[in-house]
């Protein structure tokens, strides 16, 4: 099974499943609590904390310093607060959604457990979307009940549709070559990958990690 994690940190993203959340909406909290992987309501938009500094002065007094980006247009912001500032949390949750096909609208999906089909445009998905193959699981994230986008795990394995041969017997693992994947992106990968092999890719790069 896989597990998802933000895309700056290793810790797993802390988050509200849709349909589970049992916390009044719009609550504010302190400053303090903008740890990474924490989202917060910022001029009306939620931004997810990438980065999270606790700064204590010589008089004692002490400020909160994070690095945010916005879940809507994708933009990284720095903000600081003091220690006893109140933030406002966002109404962000998440929900895991099977991959159908993409249209000329963007890319549908569908809800596993109500069997509801929505459709995602390409730009709230960017470049993720080159990622997904039909029947992928993911997770949607939804800001006041729209989905804004889709989390990917971190890797995922991709089967190489197209790649030139290597030297017979070359196992040099730090040595590579094109490929083209069966989703029709390409990777580099090591001389010794061949056509039909499955190798995992880091969605997060778009690197070669491993043979799968």
């Amino acid at each position: 099974m896989a597990e998802w994690h933000t895309r700056w940190s290793q810790k797993p993203l802390r988050a509200i499943l849709c349909g589970f959340d049992s916390h009044p909406r719009h609550q504010n909290m302190i400053a303090t609590d903008l740890k990474t992987g924490k989202v917060f309501k910022d001029n009306g938009a939620p931004f997810l904390v990438i980065r999270y500094d606790h700064i204590k002065s010589a008089r004692g007094g002490a400020s909160v310093k994070v690095i945010a980006k916005n879940l809507l247009t994708g933009s990284v912001i720095e903000k600081g607060y003091k220690a006893s500032d109140s933030v406002e949390e966002a109404d962000v949750c998440r929900k895991n959604a099977q991959y159908l096909y993409k249209d000329f609208g963007g890319f549908n999906f569908m809800d596993p457990v109500s069997f509801e089909q929505f459709c995602v445009n390409d730009n709230t998905l960017g470049d993720q979307g080159k990622y997904l193959k039909e029947g992928d699981s993911v997770l949607v994230v939804y800001f006041e009940d729209k989905p804004i986008s889709v989390e990917l795990p971190n890797s995922l394995v991709f089967t190489v549709s197209y790649t030139e041969p290597g030297f017979k017997g070359n196992t040099v693992s730090n040595v590579y070559k094109d490929a083209q994947l069966e989703n029709g992106i390409n990777a580099r990968v090591p001389m010794f990958i061949k056509i039909g092999d499955k190798i995992k890719i880091d969605t997060r790069t778009g690197e070669y990690l491993s043979k799968a």
